[in-house]
């Protein structure tokens, strides 16, 4: 018997130790609301509403006002169902500094509440919209 007859069972067995390790380490329990820590909600944030704007037809760029909700579940990243109150600002969607602009006021005002699936995985800097509906507040 050569080396060759061991290769095969041995890469079996390492595949089924480590399938059993990771099938133990990983007990996923499903969304569970737990408040984000503050770096990882400004930079989850900051990507959504990013993404938002990019996708938008709107002449204005819109801000996060408020998070009104987020519930987090571990995979192989942080997943995040995030709802928010955003609102319309006076700068256009081409202006940089978008996050510090003032809100419309009186007939350009408009505010939508969103709920959006968020795919990170924070240590390699990694966002990825899975899905997003937004409603007028």
């Amino acid at each position: 018997m050569g080396i060759g007859c061991w290769r095969q069972p041995l890469l079996l067995l390492i595949a089924l130790v480590l399938s059993a390790k990771l099938g133990h380490l990983q007990r996923w329990k499903g969304f569970q609301e737990k408040p984000m820590s503050k770096k990882n909600m400004n930079s989850t944030l900051n990507f959504f509403i990013q993404s938002y704007n990019n996708a938008s037809n709107d002449t204005y760029s819109y801000r996060v006002q408020k998070l009104i909700r987020s519930q987090m579940q571990l995979t192989t990243g942080v997943e995040y169902i995030v709802t928010v109150k955003i609102g319309r600002t006076k700068c256009k969607r081409n202006d940089s500094g978008s996050s510090s602009c003032p809100l419309q006021s009186k007939k350009l005002r408009k505010s939508l509440i969103c709920e959006s699936l968020i795919y990170t995985v924070p240590w390699i800097n990694y966002f990825q919209l899975w899905n997003n509906s937004c409603l007028e507040a």
